[in-house]
């Protein structure tokens, strides 16, 4: 069996970890948050392949325009983000989508608007990075909704 599909191995308090990134694994009886994280994570990919798909067409015909070299290199880093989307579930998806966001804000040197938009991208990833420490941290601490023995967004019953 490969390192990749063995089961995590438990810590005394019953937690387990998995993978490089040493994020918590959910209890079974526990909804996945990372399902859900991961899914805007795959969103926010494809609504950055719309953007900048519909913004390549505004920026070719503003001012000096685009290099036709500058309009290939940021119309296929937006296919790439197509792309980037189905592989969420991978471990080293996340690290593509953010490589992706580094190339995207060097598109500066290919038409400022482009840069801008790639450097607004990139405080929404910063702020997706801050939501998945705060979920790895509160799985740790056993204060996620579903830990505590009640539903979300129904407090306890006393």
């Amino acid at each position: 069996m490969s390192a990749a599909t063995e089961e995590p191995e438990p810590q005394e308090d019953g937690r387990t970890f998995r993978g490089a990134q040493g994020l918590p694994t959910p209890p079974p009886e526990v909804r996945d948050p990372w399902k859900g994280l991961r899914g805007v994570m795959a969103g926010t990919l494809v609504l950055e392949f719309i953007v900048f798909g519909l913004a390549l067409p505004v920026v070719w015909q503003l001012g000096a325009g685009v290099s036709s070299i500058g309009f290939i290199v940021v119309a296929a880093l937006a296919v790439l983000n197509l792309l980037a989307a189905f592989v969420q579930r991978r471990p080293w998806g996340l690290w593509v989508a953010l490589a992706l966001q580094a190339g995207l804000i060097a598109c500066f040197i290919v038409h400022p608007a482009i840069g801008l938009m790639g450097l607004i991208f990139a405080g929404i990833w910063g702020y997706m990075l801050y939501l998945r420490r705060d979920v790895a941290k509160r799985m740790r601490e056993g204060r996620l909704a579903d830990q505590l023995g009640h539903p979300p967004g129904h407090p306890p019953q006393e």
